[in-house]
């Protein structure tokens, strides 16, 4: 359970789509305020889950060959094997062009394990709906921010870390220390970002925002490998339990 919670974790905040908007954010003209409740909503959304799966199992692991051991197998085979036919999507789609900020020409930017909605939300801000979210943002507004950050989840990665939660032992401090760990090193490119604004305010802007266009150029090579990757991890290790 460990090294697969710290690998979704890794693949969670390398995520390239969450981190360009969250430059955005920062970058806004309460940077600190509105990144702080960005930050707010993002770590919500792994305690919820987290919570929701303890609830359910009780937090006791289910027996090996159970029938709920068996489904969580299943559930994260399933996730596995969807990120691989996502990331091998990704790449064999052409690419036809992009705009300055490095989403592609003419399609709304996707990301590991997500589509519709979040996918919208990282297009250029267009129409009065998106003029009044930046308008908001530029306010300090925090419920919009943290609204974000929720749309902008990579839900593909983060019900993988629900399913493999299933096996966690809460009567063991360790497993608590590892969850902990999860939500942090899932955070921990926002946290970074978000540090380096409250300490040199101009230059973090001004480099966050370059980073932010040299991440939408690599963002496709990016996905497809962390999708990929992980989809790979996922399914051997549920082939393994299953054959087991």
């Amino acid at each position: 359970m460990v090294v697969d919670l710290l690998l979704i974790a890794l693949a969670i905040t390398l995520d390239p789509l969450p981190f360009m908007v969250f430059a955005l954010v920062v970058a806004s003209a309460r940077g600190v305020r509105t990144g702080l409740a960005f930050i707010s909503g993002w770590v919500a959304c792994f305690v919820v889950v987290i919570a929701l799966v303890l609830t359910m199992t009780g937090g006791q692991p289910p027996e090996p060959r159970s029938p709920p051991s068996t489904v969580s197998l299943v559930l994260k085979l399933l996730i596995g094997l969807s990120l691989i036919g996502y990331g091998i999507h990704r790449h064999r789609r052409p690419v036809h062009g992009r705009t300055p900020s490095g989403t592609i020409a003419g399609e709304p930017h996707q990301h590991l394990g997500r589509a519709g909605p979040s996918a919208a939300a990282a297009s250029p801000p267009r129409g009065r709906s998106s003029s009044f979210l930046t308008t908001r943002l530029d306010r300090g507004s925090i419920w919009p921010a943290a609204g974000l950050a929720v749309l902008l989840q990579p839900w593909g990665l983060v019900a993988a870390g629900g399913v493999t939660v299933v096996a966690a032992d809460a009567s063991h401090l360790t497993t608590w220390l590892v969850l902990l760990a999860f939500c942090v090193l899932a955070t921990a490119s926002l946290l970074a970002a978000e540090l380096y604004v409250v300490l040199k305010p101009a230059p973090a802007r001004r480099r966050l925002l370059g980073l932010r266009s040299w991440m939408g150029d690599h963002a496709q090579q990016a996905i497809v490998f962390g999708s990929i990757t992980v989809g790979l991890w996922l399914t051997g290790r549920s082939v393994y339990g299953l054959a087991s």
